[in-house]
């Protein structure tokens, strides 16, 4: 079973409700049919039904709640817990009004804060930084985070590296430059998020354009002190750096650039030094690879809201949701524990 139908098929065994607020794409609204059509989640769209339904007739979206910002029965009661949740930065009720009218991502996002849907998913229109702009103003970070962070779960096909092919990049997809204590954090919460969605141990590799001492440069020392203080703090964890991708992937590589390293070029986290290296890296994988490449999803918000690369397709859509739909499980089976 392919990895993404293995996700599917957790997400339809506890249906959760997804937002989708870019309804004027084709993209997304092929994505919601075929994710109504499915069983993956139950779907809420933003905007007015018949707007919606006849600028994509041939897309059945029966099944999907439609929420139009103008007719909403709860606008008023969105608009007062915008105003609660935003009231240090001095936001008035006719602000609020005009935001959630006028910005269907924040919209989605109070729906979501509201409980009226379990997560949502965006991007195929609006920027990463509008997206994750409206999810931290209104949706704050998760309880003990150390750093909202971003990753990219990349699937390449015929690969017997990482886990069958299966690897989660990160952070490429928001922090720009992060210090050797963020990248350590970055590296704890793409391991818990390896571990959840692909439902194996993680494998961390701190990667670097050098493997072990070969290269000399404050770029190369970051990493090298983002390792040290993973794995201080979690010694439990399987990691090492600083590696090059090779000696991170490849067994055979490793065992002659670094020949002690405790991962054995067996990683299936890869942990890129900044923001440029990750996207870069991503791409270049999904391009010339043909992998697919998923996300970007969040991690470290209350509530999953996850990304979407603006060069999408409906099928990353359907992918993208079906994972949110499982980060929304796990967090609901912590409320559950937390009670």
């Amino acid at each position: 079973m392919k990895f993404i139908d293995s996700v599917k098929e957790r997400a339809k065994k506890e249906r959760k409700c997804i937002v989708l607020p870019e309804t004027s794409d084709r993209r997304t609204l092929e994505a919601a049919s075929k994710i109504l059509k499915e069983g993956i989640a139950d779907i809420i769209l933003i905007g007015d039904k018949q707007e919606i339904t006849s600028q994509a007739p041939e897309f059945d979206l029966t099944g999907a709640r439609f929420v139009d910002p103008y007719n909403c029965d709860k606008l008023d009661d969105y608009i007062a817990l915008f105003v609660e949740l935003r009231k240090s930065k001095g936001i008035t009720p006719e602000d609020a009004e005009e935001i959630l009218l006028n910005n269907v991502l924040y919209f989605g996002c109070i729906m979501v804060k509201a409980g009226d849907a379990d997560g949502m998913v965006a991007g195929a229109v609006n920027s990463s930084a509008n997206v994750l702009r409206a999810a931290l103003q209104i949706l704050k970070t998760a309880p003990n985070t150390k750093l909202v962070s971003a990753f990219f779960l990349v699937v390449v096909p015929n690969c017997d590296m990482g886990a069958n092919g299966t690897f989660v990049f990160g952070d490429a997809g928001l922090n720009q430059s992060p210090n050797p204590e963020e990248l350590a954090a970055i590296a704890e919460s793409s391991a818990e998020s390896f571990r959840l969605l692909v439902e194996e141990e993680p494998i961390v590799a701190m990667l670097s354009h050098s493997t072990k001492g070969s290269a000399k440069h404050p770029d190369v020392d970051k990493v090298c002190q983002a390792t040290a203080l993973l794995k201080k703090e979690h010694p439990e964890l399987q990691c090492d750096g600083e590696l090059q991708t090779d000696a991170a992937i490849v067994p055979e590589v490793a065992a002659s650039k670094a020949p002690n390293s405790p991962i054995e070029g067996r990683a299936n986290v890869l942990i890129f030094p900044d923001l440029d290296a990750g996207n870069i890296g991503y791409k270049l994988v999904q391009r010339l690879a043909k992998a697919d490449a998923y996300g970007p999803i969040t991690q470290g918000i209350a509530k999953p809201v996850n990304d979407l690369s603006r060069g999408c397709c409906a099928d990353d859509i359907v992918g993208v949701v079906a994972i949110t739909a499982v980060q929304a499980q796990a967090q609901s089976r912590l409320s559950n524990e937390a009670k």
